[in-house]
């Protein structure tokens, strides 16, 4: 792999990674994952949450292949996509920042509750899924197929990442839950809300940027 190749993939690895970790923000799920399965044995509470970020991996590699179809399908922008994946964003980073970024969980007794409200929405929400979108656009724009492939390799690598790091998270969410304890937890959570205004922020100006480019 040549050097401004792999320079693409580590900036889209990372740019990923960094966007969705913030945006998914692990322990905040804590909470709702320990009010879906406090009655649960732990092996059954593991397999929930495999199974809950395997429908992340998959809704959000999904969103990656598939959103600029669904753009061109319903002429959409690039830039129009990126000016409300950045709203969207922004609107949640100040749900977290001032208040409640998750629902109120419904009844912890539902047979699975791997992907209703686990994966969907609570890891792969609508936040997560328009900054997938979003970097989708960023591919598209690129110039050469094989930078394309570079960087769509690099990004569905971040998506599994991010997955695989959830998982752990959960696995570990009643250890960490005694360790940090509430206020930690919530602390964490309003500053991820802080820098996910500030991703939503960037992605406006982007998005901004391309649309007017476009006229």
């Amino acid at each position: 792999m040549s050097a401004s190749l792999l320079k693409l993939a580590t900036s889209f690895f990372l740019g990923g990674l960094v966007s969705l970790l913030t945006i998914t923000n692990p322990l905040s799920k804590i909470p709702l994952f320990l009010s879906l399965s406090s009655e649960l044995e732990p092996a059954v509470a593991h397999r929930e949450a495999r199974r809950a970020c395997v429908y992340s991996f998959v809704m959000l590699t999904t969103a990656l292949f598939a959103g600029v179809a669904i753009l061109r399908v319903f002429g959409i922008s690039y830039g129009a996509l990126r000016i409300a994946g950045g709203i969207t964003v922004g609107i949640l980073g100040y749900r977290m920042l001032f208040g409640s970024a998750d629902p109120t969980p419904p009844n912890p007794h539902r047979p699975s509750f791997a992907f209703f409200p686990l994966a969907m929405p609570g890891i792969a929400g609508p936040g997560a899924i328009a900054t997938v979108i979003g970097i989708s656009t960023e591919l598209a724009e690129l110039g050469h197929s094989a930078q394309q492939v570079v960087a769509y390799g690099a990004s569905v690598l971040s998506i599994a990442l991010t997955c695989l790091l959830l998982c752990w998270v959960l696995y570990s969410a009643r250890w960490a839950s005694r360790l940090m304890g509430e206020e930690g937890i919530n602390v964490v959570t309003r500053l991820t809300g802080f820098l996910l205004i500030c991703i939503g922020i960037q992605f406006i100006g982007s998005g901004i940027r391309t649309f007017m480019a476009g006229t």
